[in-house]
């Protein structure tokens, strides 16, 4: 099989040749030059990909690898295990400890009497502690289980004790303290699934974006086309109108607005070139595809038949959309923070208490044999006397965030709700207007090519047919915008409700 790149190279090679050999003047310059543009053109696009993408297409690889995509599936990992973490305060814990000593050294030793005794000291102290722990979310407190082994050798005297602690139960709690553990149980589960619907309404965000993107490239690709063909016809009309100029069928001013027109859509070109590069580096930036393709982009002028209902599209945005709950994440912990400020404002009260059974010994049957009761029981009051009104007025500050925090929810809420059922009215009646820039396109079509040959036939003025021609190619974007208008409101919408289309 030949090398289609050797075949090009040879093609192209022979028409440069004969043009070269064949043509010498100014305006066959012009034409050699076109023709080496075709040939750097030709080889450049044989060597480089194109990916078309349709719209659905396109936001699968959005929602699949674009970064926005990326950090909010890190961010919902993240939600979920801060989740777990709270879980797991209301479960049994379990530890085990160790802190073994060595002592070698001389000590002041404080004697009965009063008087002090340097003592050479040489000692070992070994432990093993094992404990359960579990939290009471009704009272703020902590329930524990306990056992522990003390073991002590003296190695001046060679001797060695033990001390066990076989079992013990306690309870320590704040009475009058803040109790953060029953507050969690309100805004912890809330938080994780206020976080899982900002996963799908992000989804649906970056849906809405890359269909932005998708729709500029789409838009910048149509005034692509529409400058070629706009260059191709108006090159055309040039060159036929100029035999007629030299026959004297039209004026020299049609003649030069003619050229003007061949040099205005020559640069309009240009121009759609370069926006059109612009717009798929930014679309490719946003999928993040590195591969030197070329994207294409196929716009479906497809439309949903089915119209939103407001009450029904309402309903869904109060139960799937994450803002609600965070206006009542908002007054919960405003009513947590006042809770904490009463709380400290006043008496605090400690209590901590503990019974156990305990036993020493020189060995180890010794020290768990008929163990000895043991209780230990303690509570701790504070109260400030005389505070010059700090914790008066942290109550104060706190009741007025709560105030605050309530009229902003309530005002956001209701913001919420007609924001919902705007954005409904403006989705139905968007599809009315692509619809309507649809058929306006198709007649501005056709318009343009019954007016083309009327011109070509000498049956209607150049005023007429450049009418044509700006009507045509306002149809042709005014159209592609309301499809970007109509998707854009779409996925906005769906991010709101979390309701797709099947």
């Amino acid at each position: 099989m030949s090398n289609p790149y050797f075949s090009l190279f040879i093609l192209h090679s022979s028409l440069l040749n004969f043009v070269r050999a064949c043509f010498r003047s100014e305006k066959l310059k012009r034409v050699w030059l076109f023709t080496h543009l075709i040939a750097a053109f030709t080889l450049h696009s044989f060597g480089q990909d194109t990916l078309c993408l349709s719209l659905d297409k396109c936001i699968a690889l959005a929602q699949q690898q674009s970064a926005d995509a990326l950090a909010a599936k890190h961010q919902l990992e993240a939600a979920e295990w801060n989740y777990r973490y709270y879980q797991a305060n209301y479960l049994p814990s379990v530890s085990l400890s160790s802190s073994p000593s060595l002592n070698r050294q001389v000590s002041s030793i404080t004697q009965p009497d009063g008087t002090n005794v340097f003592v050479r000291q040489n000692q070992l102290s070994t432990d093993l502690s094992l404990s359960i722990k579990q939290n009471i979310a009704l009272t703020g407190g902590t329930l524990f289980v306990s056992s522990s082994l003390y073991r002590q050798d003296e190695f001046e005297q060679h001797t060695h004790g033990y001390s066990t602690v076989p079992f013990s139960i306690g309870y320590q709690q704040s009475l009058l303290g803040h109790n953060s553990l029953k507050w969690a149980k309100r805004t912890e589960p809330l938080r994780v699934r206020m976080a899982r619907k900002q996963y799908n309404e992000t989804m649906e965000l970056v849906a809405s974006r890359a269909s932005s993107y998708f729709f500029m490239l789409a838009s910048a690709q149509t005034d692509l086309d529409i400058a070629r063909q706009n260059y191709a016809v108006s090159d055309t009309l040039h060159r036929y109108a100029r035999s007629r100029y030299e026959r004297g069928s039209i004026t020299e001013n049609e003649m030069l607005q003619l050229e003007v027109n061949r040099l205005t859509e020559e640069t309009n070109q240009l121009n759609a070139e370069a926006e059109v590069e612009e717009s798929m580096l930014t679309l490719k930036s946003y999928l993040g595809i590195k591969d030197p393709v070329t994207l294409k982009v196929v716009p479906d002028t497809l439309i949903h038949d089915t119209m939103y209902d407001a009450e029904e599209a309402l309903a869904l945005a109060l139960e799937n959309n994450p803002d609600p709950d965070q206006f009542r994440l908002n007054i919960i912990e405003s009513q947590s923070s006042l809770a904490a400020a009463k709380a400290n404002r006043g008496l605090k009260a400690d209590l901590y208490v503990k019974f156990g059974l305990s036993q020493t010994g020189t060995t180890l049957g010794e020290a768990y044999s008929k163990p000895l009761n043991q209780q230990y029981g303690s509570l701790t009051l504070s109260l400030p006397l005389l505070d010059w009104g700090r914790g008066k007025g942290q109550v104060r500050v706190a009741k007025s965030r709560l105030e605050l925090t309530q009229t902003q929810s309530d005002q956001a809420m209701e913001d919420f709700r007609l924001n919902v059922l705007k954005m409904v009215r403006q989705y139905n009646l968007q599809g009315y207007r692509v619809r309507i820039a649809y058929k306006t396109r198709e007649t501005a079509l056709r318009r343009y090519e019954v007016a083309r040959w009327l011109y070509v036939q000498g049956r209607t003025t150049l005023l007429e047919f450049n009418t044509s021609i700006s009507e045509k190619d306002k149809a042709q974007r005014a159209f592609i915008g309301s499809l970007q208008t109509y998707w854009s409101l779409y996925y906005g919408l769906r991010s709101l409700t979390l309701k797709s289309e099947e």
